[in-house]
């Protein structure tokens, strides 16, 4: 949390402080480079560039000449919850991942055909576990009430004691497990469908996948995935005439319905199979959004929800390493029972680590993921996002020896230069000023991007084509 937003007159005191140090624009520089994150990372250290034939040292760095002695770089947090800026960069990645394979970036290794394959947008859902509050498209909730939007009963149990919290944190513990089983049945359902055995399947057809975790306001996590039919090579060969959008619709449906995690008996447990639930949502997606859900809500939903953690349940965002800790959180009554569940069967299925992901209400699966074919990699685009900057640097310190009437580093043999660095970490976070800097520079960024998507908006659409960039 900021501490601007717990205490405004110390973020003020604090940034006069910093101020009357001298040495204020070299800080607002630097939290301009992490992009305003929240809980930047402190590093003292120094690099020097010796020249190896004479030993001479061409350039050095050191953190004694940074405000405070420190350099901060961005946390890189992908919760939004923990960090906003570094949420918006982790978000804008999964944006470009995802939409990569639907509409197909060269640049990312897919290409534009990928739009002519079949690829649905599929929900997947968690069984009931007891009646909640709801509201229903037709009718009032089934407490008899009619509830507005957005009020705090909804996804809460109509009765605490009859709800069945031991098969809710054992859903979505074992959530991840049932994906995966859900991804072995997609294959084998859709080769029998096709009327393939399924290394026949293999030599004509792969089915790739880009999905998301997100929780209900009950506290069960549901899945939301993009599924796409490619060729036997992914999405650079064409997929089977008989790959079509009705096939992957029923095999997904058929697959959903077939899937089951095995659990155990434990204490006065009974043995269960976990199961999907019966709402299981499969749409179209369109190459544009006639008709169609379009690639670009798609890409954004999934991104939207990538940077999200169970705050729809209002659950803590740390980890709680003790029981006793639930006292120092104002927490609804529902979502303190799943928490004290996970530790009740903490014991009884130890493998499971049910205490330890507790404040996400046993789920322990990544909440974004995809399978190996169907686009690039968060991974690659942090390495573009980083050999750009490394590329700025290098250009910054070649004009720095020019100026002092050094070679070139393009001109010398890398093995007569010679990097020596160490880094250390310092500490974490900012002070109530620099909080203060931060929470402004991350505004100004996004608004900047705010107006520049739009922009493009605008372009594209006098063009006649989707939008193909967001900053989510």
């Amino acid at each position: 949390m900021h501490h601007l937003t717990e205490r405004p007159d110390l973020a003020v005191a604090d940034l006069a402080r910093l101020a009357a140090r001298g040495d204020l624009p070299r800080l607002e520089d630097q939290i301009r480079r992490t992009g305003g994150c929240s809980n930047p990372i402190h590093l003292k250290g120094f690099r020097t560039l010796t020249h190896a034939p004479t030993g001479a040292v061409w350039h050095r760095y050191s953190t004694e000449h940074e405000p405070g002695h420190r350099l901060k770089v961005a946390c890189g947090n992908r919760r939004a919850s923990r960090c906003p800026a570094c949420a918006r960069t982790y978000s804008a990645d999964t944006f470009h991942l995802i939409r990569a394979g639907l509409a197909g970036d060269t640049s990312k290794g897919v290409p534009a055909t990928v739009r002519s394959h079949p690829r649905v947008f599929a929900t997947l859902t968690a069984p009931s576990f007891g009646p909640v509050h709801n509201r229903p498209d037709h009718g009032r909730c089934r407490c008899g009430s009619d509830h507005p939007a957005g009020a705090a009963v909804l996804g809460t149990p109509l009765d605490l004691e009859r709800y069945d919290y031991a098969h809710a944190v054992l859903w979505n513990n074992h959530a991840p497990d049932l994906w995966r089983r859900f991804t072995i049945y997609l294959f084998r359902t859709m080769a029998k469908m096709a009327g393939l055995y399924q290394y026949e399947f293999k030599e004509q057809a792969k089915i790739s996948f880009g999905k998301v975790a997100e929780y209900q306001r009950r506290g069960a996590v549901h899945f939301h995935a993009v599924i796409r039919i490619d060729g036997p090579g992914g999405p650079d060969t064409p997929p089977p005439a008989w790959a079509t959008m009705a096939l992957l619709e029923a095999a997904i449906r058929a697959a959903a319905r077939r899937a089951g995690v095995p659990v155990a008996g434990a204490g006065d447990l009974p043995a269960r199979v976990l199961q999907w639930g019966s709402q299981v949502d499969v749409r179209p997606i369109g190459a544009f959004a006639s008709g169609e859900i379009s690639e670009q809500a798609v890409a954004s939903y999934v991104a939207k929800y990538a940077t999200k953690s169970a705050e729809a349940t209002e659950t803590v965002d740390r980890r709680i390493l003790e029981r006793h800790e639930l006292d120092r959180h104002d927490l609804p009554a529902h979502t303190r029972r799943l928490i004290e569940t996970c530790w009740d069967l903490d014991s009884l299925y130890p493998d499971r680590l049910l205490a330890h992901w507790s404040h996400m209400l046993g789920f322990r699966g990544h909440f974004s993921s995809k399978s190996p074919t169907y686009s690039t990699t968060l991974g690659a685009l942090r390495q573009v996002r980083a050999d750009y900057r490394a590329d700025q640097a290098r250009s910054d310190l070649r004009d720095r020896l020019l100026a002092a009437g050094l070679p070139d580093l393009d001109d010398l043999p890398e093995a007569e230069t010679l990097v020596v660095a160490h880094w250390a970490f310092a500490g974490a976070g900012n002070s109530p000023g620099e909080s203060m800097l931060a929470a402004t520079i991350a505004r100004d960024l996004h608004e900047r991007r705010t107006t520049d998507r739009q922009e493009m908006n605008a372009l594209i659409a006098r063009e006649g084509e989707e939008l193909a960039w967001t900053d989510c």
